[in-house]
């Protein structure tokens, strides 16, 4: 029985038959494409204004450092209350946070210090919203849908990352203002969609608020070694990478593109992992995910090289869809792995963690590309990452023997 439905044809579209699975695949959506738009803006403003690339890392630390400072409530918070309800209101933030930046530019930038503060509270925004909607996938869709969910929610991540990035270099190209107005328009979307959706069941924490309670999702990760190789791997790989963070020193300088450009080479990531997560959807890991995971973990840093040294539009732009590509794959598997091994009480504080790692890859990733840069120069801090995460890989393979050795992504074995 195992063998016939293991040869059975996958539903590629299994999630979507949930409709509150629907609801939320387009809210993430909304709420990453106007994110992206953001991004772009912001990068590109910061930049032109001070054209220092330690700026465009600051951007990335600072919306970083209120997932590290709120870690223990915002999981807690994800465990204890609706998590729709956090995502929610959360989105609504986000949207205020768009109007601010709207505001400030019409009355005209002169100082990088106000988009900052802005951006602190955006990071709050996201630490709530992160952890909830990580752990919400797992209360909309029965776990034989889960791996499918995961694709599906990854692929809605990944086209709002290939549209929006060039959505946003063409509005900025148009007006700061009009591409903070339409990312203002899509948060608010995004939280009318999210307040849309049934309340799921969740099993909430019956724990009594405590010290021990707040600390459970770091004792339960550092218990399992599987999910603590799969967490650390991904920090520690983009950590060493964060080349997204100099693109618009390469869009500029090296490859001398205008904002245009920048949301092309911003798109590309996405455009590789797109297809990479359709793929998956049909075609789940079925077997060797663990030691998948880590090879191409280490491919994402091959890729990484490749961009660092290249002065080609097209062949930078096509390592950055492989990087995308690669890169989804692990994504795909760490994201199937903690979810399913994690109990639901748990899933908000786990995930919280998990999001404390992810920013601090993507968001120290870029403070220490943008520091290295302004160092030792654009390319070599670029370079030097990729060769880090590819060491990374490798060196994790032999400190994590049990995560090497996961064969299936149907649950604990």
């Amino acid at each position: 029985m195992t063998a016939a439905a293991d040869a059975a044809p996958a539903d590629n579209y299994a999630a979507f038959r949930h409709s509150a699975f629907l609801r939320f695949w387009l809210a993430r959506f909304f709420t990453t494409f106007s994110a992206q738009i953001v991004s772009v803006a912001v990068g590109w403003q910061i930049y032109d204004l001070t054209r220092d690339p330690l700026d465009l890392g600051l951007v990335g630390i600072i919306q970083f450092i209120p997932s590290l400072l709120l870690v223990l409530v915002t999981g807690a918070t994800a465990d204890r209350f609706g998590r729709r309800l956090i995502m929610g209101l959360s989105g609504l933030l986000e949207a205020l946070c768009a109007l601010a930046l709207l505001v400030l530019s019409w009355r005209g930038l002169t100082s990088p210090l106000p988009v900052f503060v802005v951006l602190a509270v955006f990071g709050t925004a996201r630490a709530f919203f992160g952890p909830a909607s990580s752990a919400l996938v797992a209360n909309l869709v029965p776990p034989e849908h889960f791996a499918n969910a995961v694709a599906w929610n990854s692929s809605a991540w990944q086209t709002a990352a290939i549209v929006g990035p060039v959505a946003g270099g063409l509005l900025y190209g148009l007006s700061a203002e009009i591409a903070y107005s339409t990312a203002t328009v899509m948060m608010a979307a995004a939280a009318v969609l999210i307040f849309s959706i049934p309340k799921p069941a969740q099993r909430t924490s019956a724990e009594k608020a405590s010290l021990a309670s707040l600390f459970a999702g770091f004792g339960y990760i550092w218990r399992e070694k599987i999910v603590l190789g799969a967490i650390s791997l991904d920090l520690f790989a983009v950590l060493m990478s964060g080349a997204v963070a100099l693109l618009p020193v390469y869009a500029r300088d090296i490859l001398e593109l205008g904002p245009w450009g920048l949301g092309l080479l911003r798109a590309a990531p996405g455009i590789g992992a797109l297809l990479v997560a359709v793929w998956l959807a049909g075609h789940p890991i079925r077997n060797h995910a663990g030691a998948i995971m880590l090879f191409f973990v280490g491919l994402f840093g091959a890729f990484t090289v490749v961009f660092g040294l290249s002065t080609i539009t097209w062949l930078s732009i096509f390592a950055l869809a492989m990087l995308g590509a690669t890169d989804m794959v692990s994504v795909y598997v760490r994201e199937t792995l903690i979810q399913l091994w994690t109990p639901d009480e748990l899933r908000g504080r786990v995930n919280a963690v998990n999001m404390v790692f992810i920013g601090a890859s993507n968001e120290l990733g870029e403070f220490r590309a943008g520091t290295m840069a302004a160092v030792i120069g654009a390319v070599p801090a670029v370079v030097v990452g990729g060769v880090g995460a590819v060491a990374v890989a490798g060196l994790w393979a032999v400190i994590f023997p049990q995560l090497r050795k996961v064969r299936t992504l149907s649950g604990r074995e």
